[in-house]
C-alpha cells in the first residue's frame, strides 16, 4: 500500500524536485499539486512526470479531494502558515521545508495537530543535519565559533534558519564562550549578527550557490572547520521522502529532521519518540 502524497508549491524549483523524487519512490504516490501561479495546468506540463495525471490546483481543497495522507510543503512563510492550517483542520500529515518560524508559531502549531503529524525542519540535507550535530557535540570542547553561511541571491531571509539552529544547539552545549576582542568596526556589521550566546553568523547571498555552511570553532593552537556543502536541490529529497514516509509514527509537531534519523539526544515522546524501525 503506498503512502498517498501532495505537494504545496509544486510549481517552484523546490516543489518541481520534490514532486519527481515522490513519484519516482515505490512506497508513495503522487495524487495532488498545489500552486495558485499554476492553477489548472495539466501537472505533467509542470513538473515533467507522465504519470500526474491531473491539473495543478490554486486551493488546497485538491488536498481531500485527492485523499492526501501527506502534504509536503515548500513555500514561503505566509503560504506555509495556511497551508498547515489547513493540514491540521484535515486531519493531513504535514512535511514543511519552509523556514522563519518564530518560537510562538511553534507553540501555536503544536496545540493545533491532534488529528494529524507535523515535521517542521530548517534543513532537510541529511548532511547539513549531521553537520549540526557535529558542531553541537564539538562547541564544549571550544571557546569561540563562527558560523558563515552561503545561499543563492532568491533568499530573502537572513539569516538561515539552519545557522539559526546551529547556533542555538551550540549555546544550549556550551554557555562558555570567550568574549570577542572587537572594539572598532570601520564598516557597521563587519563582525556580523550576533546570536545565542553572542555567537557570530555571517550571511553570503550569491549568485550561483544553492545551500552551504561552514563552522568555525577555535581554542588554544587549534581550530575545527565543519562544512556542508549543496550543490543541487537534490540533495534535500532523501530526508523529505523518509519524512514522508515516518511522519504517521511520529507524533505531534517534530522541529527537525534529526528525530527521524535518531541522531538527536534529548529525544522525548513531546517531540516524537525515536523513529520506527
Amino acid at each position: 500500500m503506498t503512502i498517498r502524497v501532495g505537494v504545496f508549491g509544486a510549481g517552484g524549483r523546490m516543489g518541481v524536485t520534490v514532486c519527481q523524487a515522490v513519484a519516482a519512490d515505490p512506497e508513495l504516490e503522487l495524487v495532488a499539486a498545489v500552486d495558485p501561479s499554476h492553477d489548472g495546468i495539466d501537472a505533467r506540463t509542470v513538473i515533467g512526470v507522465e504519470t500526474a495525471r491531473f491539473d495543478i490546483a490554486g486551493s488546497p481543497a485538491a488536498m481531500t479531494l485527492a485523499d492526501v495522507e501527506v502534504a509536503i510543503d515548500f513555500t514561503s512563510l505566509a503560504a506555509a502558515q495556511r497551508n498547515i492550517e489547513f493540514c491540521a483542520d484535515n486531519g493531513i500529515h504535514a512535511v514543511v521545508g519552509t523556514s522563519g518560524f518564530a518560537e510562538a508559531a511553534f507553540e501555536r502549531i503544536r496545540a493545533m495537530f491532534i488529528r494529524s503529524n507535523c515535521l517542521i525542519a530548517p534543513n532537510f540535507a541529511i548532511g547539513a543535519v549531521l553537520m549540526m550535530r557535529f558542531a553541537e557535540i564539538a562547541a564544549p570542547f571550544f571557546e569561540t565559533a563562527e558560523i558563515i553561511e552561503f545561499h543563492h541571491n532568491k533568499k530573502t531571509d537572513a539569516p538561515s534558519g539552519t545557522a539559526v539552529n546551529t547556533a542555538e544547539r551550540m549555546a544550549a552545549a556550551s554557555a562558555e564562550w570567550a568574549p570577542d576582542p572587537t572594539q572598532t568596526e570601520t564598516f557597521a556589521g563587519a563582525r556580523g549578527a550576533r546570536g545565542p550566546s553572542n555567537i557570530a553568523i555571517h550571511s553570503v547571498r550569491m549568485v550561483g550557490m544553492v545551500a552551504h555552511q561552514e563552522v568555525v570553532l577555535g581554542t588554544t593552537g587549534q581550530s575545527l572547520v565543519i562544512r556542508h556543502d549543496t550543490t543541487n536541490r537534490s540533495s534535500f529529497m532523501p530526508g523529505v521522502i523518509l519524512a514522508a514516509k515516518r511522519i504517521a509514527q511520529t507524533p505531534g509537531l517534530t522541529i527537525g529532521l534529526e528525530p527521524i534519523l535518531g541522531i538527536h539526544p534529548d529525544l522525548d515522546d513531546a517531540n516524537g519518540g525515536a523513529p520506527p524501525s
